[in-house]
């Protein structure tokens, strides 16, 4: 399996390209963001482990760059930036793991393994579904021409609908992935939020399935 590690740091980029390849793995080293950049696109591989603070090009640009190219290689990013926005940031540009210096080298081997398995299905970095676009970083909506202010709660849901679009998804999965796994508050509350996003969105997007729940779908 090929891995590409995009790191500022050279002493550490080999010691974790050696680490990698007593594992197995056939490990390739940029120290720089174009020089990573030009290699994702130039060449195949299997995950990319990617630094944020990277000269010439920070890992957020590097990041963007490849999914604004549809280049779908599963990205750890490893860093030494612990900030929760740090983290919201680097996922809402199309990161698939998030791990933060220093690090268990046995959890780092793991998670890449999981990220093998999962492979790289196409994930855009705008959701859309006819003329409705989501900017999961800029955090806009649009409708045709048209822009859509949402609260934070109704991008959440709108955002977590869309990733699901066509499957029919109960109140409690997404009370679950948009409010809190814990929460034990009134379900109907998410029939709240979808008259709220039919009413900004339009009545033809989000389906009402009797008995089941919801599901996305084009009008």
């Amino acid at each position: 399996m090929r891995v590409l590690v995009v790191e500022d740091e050279r002493a550490f980029a080999e010691t974790l390209r050696k680490g990698l390849t007593a594992e197995g793995f056939s490990a390739e080293v940029a120290h720089s963001g174009p020089d990573g950049l030009w290699l994702a696109r130039e060449q195949r591989f299997d995950v990319i482990v990617l630094d944020l603070m990277l000269p010439g090009m920070s890992g957020y640009e590097v990041l963007k760059r490849l999914r604004q190219n549809e280049i779908w290689t599963p990205v750890l990013v490893l860093t030494a930036k612990d900030g929760e926005y740090d983290e919201a940031d680097a996922f809402d540009l199309g990161a698939d793991d998030y791990l933060t210096k220093p690090f268990s080298y046995v959890v780092l081997l793991a998670r890449l393994r999981a990220l093998l398995r999962r492979g790289a299905p196409e994930r855009p970095a705008v959701l859309t579904l006819g003329d409705l676009r989501l900017d999961p970083a800029a955090r806009t909506v649009h409708r045709g021409e048209r822009e859509v202010e949402l609260t934070a709660r109704e991008f959440g849901l709108l955002e977590f609908l869309l990733r699901r679009r066509g499957e029919a998804l109960s109140k409690r999965e997404i009370l679950t992935h948009v409010w809190d796994a814990h929460y034990d508050g009134d379900e109907n509350i998410v029939e709240v939020y979808i008259g709220y996003l039919r009413r900004k969105l339009g009545p033809d997007l989000i389906h009402t399935l009797r008995g089941v729940g919801y599901r996305m779908s084009a009008p």
